[in-house]
């Protein structure tokens, strides 16, 4: 069994460094392939110290060559040593061996993400049918895993029963790291892709995906901005862990918030979610609608501090300080139990690139009301189990939701349904199932 530590941690930060500057380089909009939740994994809770704390100048540092953002993820990296001890201790129960893994799912951030949480809801269901673990700095301690060393010395030789095993990059960095392992291992690691991102891609990004072997699009919207052949794979959700509350009542009035019935917003509090958009509805319905609170549940960075606290003289203005609740970030378990108490979740963002949420509500028999952005037309029947508005009419937007409001009860029926559809057609098996395929494709190609 392969010694556990904390491997190749300056490893990976060295090459997501290398992997920024070489995007400044070539060209800005797409360093990365996923959007920050604002949500943290309970893996990470106890772990991760504030950036502002961490012992380095953000000042000093090139920030038009590596960028705030790697001065958060270099703060973040210091955690304490009975942490440390304990997440070491799970991790050996997980540890894999990498002479015997067909595949091997990356996870280079430090950060919680949507790509994060995609690949946590696809691995458990994966396990069960393929021998695939995950690698990176600091991974969750119940996931599948394997170190950079064991890798590095059994990376040559294929698994058994296979000629080659698969690397399934879905950032950047993880991309760059591939292909350099393919360069020490050759034939034996073929490179797969998912692209989420519904935007043209940097010259830098380009390079990194004619490398590889194999492309997913999570949309037909992503596969459009791709220059070569690709698979469509719609993401999806656990449904047993998004799941309806058994008396949403009841776990309402167990909050201690105000009123009988919750209406949220998800995600990271800035501008491109639309927090303010929610905010300025808030002061216009909740006087009109007594038995509902607001909840906003997401982290907010430095950079966007001001925002939020204009937010909240907004709201205390509006003398709604009771009824609008900044929850700021929030465990993924608590992040579920939240999206299930609800009544209403909206999803007003300015742009998106794929957008879980009105697919992680619709699971929790919560009905949405979404901006026209990133998929939420293929994930929303409009005026069936939710409703979809023009990303810039806030005005329909302020309508449906006040058409809700004023309906409880059917409200409630429209989640319902919304939990059927969600079930039918963007479960995470439906997702692992055509993950499969791509790969089932590679191997059965030189076989």
């Amino acid at each position: 069994m392969p010694v556990v530590g904390d491997p190749g941690g300056g490893f990976y930060l060295a090459v997501e460094v290398f992997s920024l500057a070489c995007h400044g380089f070539f060209g800005v909009g797409d360093a990365v392939e996923d959007d920050d939740l604002g949500v943290r994994g309970e893996f990470w809770h106890e772990e991760v110290v504030d950036w502002k704390s961490a012992k380095y100048d953000q000042h000093a540092l090139p920030r038009r060559l590596m960028g705030k953002r790697v001065v958060e993820m270099m703060g973040k990296i210091r955690w304490s040593t009975a942490a440390r001890r304990r997440r070491l201790a799970a991790m050996q129960r997980n540890l894999r061996r990498a002479a015997e893994i067909e595949v091997i799912a990356p996870n280079l951030k430090l950060r919680y993400s949507g790509i994060t949480s995609t690949i946590a809801a696809l691995l458990p269901i994966q396990e069960r049918g393929l021998k695939i673990a995950s690698i990176g700095p600091r991974l969750p301690s119940d996931w599948p895993q394997l170190t950079l060393w064991d890798l590095l010395r059994h990376g040559r030789t294929p698994p058994p029963g296979r000629s080659f095993r698969i690397w399934h990059a879905r950032r950047n960095i993880e991309m760059l790291v591939g292909i350099g392992l393919r360069l020490v291992f050759g034939r034996a690691l073929k490179l797969v892709f998912t692209s989420d991102a519904q935007r043209a891609h940097t010259a830098w990004t380009r390079f990194l995906i004619s490398r590889m072997d194999a492309i997913i699009a999570a949309s037909p919207e992503a596969g459009a901005y791709l220059k070569r052949a690709y698979t469509v794979n719609m993401h999806g959700v656990d449904t047993a862990k998004y799941r309806p509350s058994e008396d949403r009542t009841t776990e309402w009035q167990a909050t201690g918030l105000p009123g009988k019935f919750g209406i949220g917003i998800f995600g990271r509090v800035r501008s491109q979610k639309g927090t303010d958009r929610f905010v300025e509805a808030m002061c216009r319905l909740l006087p009109k609608h007594p038995d509902f609170t607001a909840v906003i549940v997401g982290s907010v960075k430095p950079e966007e501090e001001k925002f939020a606290g204009e937010l909240k003289a907004k709201v205390a203005a509006a003398d709604l300080s009771s009824r609008v609740i900044f929850f700021g970030e929030l465990p993924s378990e608590e992040v579920r139990a939240w999206l299930r108490r609800v009544l209403i979740n909206v999803s007003s963002q300015r742009w998106e690139g794929f957008g879980l949420l009105p697919i992680e509500a619709g699971a929790s028999a919560t009905t949405s009301v979404a901006t026209r952005v990133g998929v939420a037309a293929r994930l929303i029947v409009d005026q069936s189990t939710g409703y979809l508005v023009d990303k810039d009419d806030m005005a329909a937007m302020e309508a449906r939701l006040d058409s809700l409001m004023a309906e409880p009860e059917a409200t409630n029926a429209m989640g319902r349904t919304a939990r059927e559809h969600v079930v039918a057609n963007f479960s995470i098996q439906s997702e692992a199932a055509g993950i499969q395929e791509t790969y089932d494709k590679l191997w059965s190609a030189v076989s």
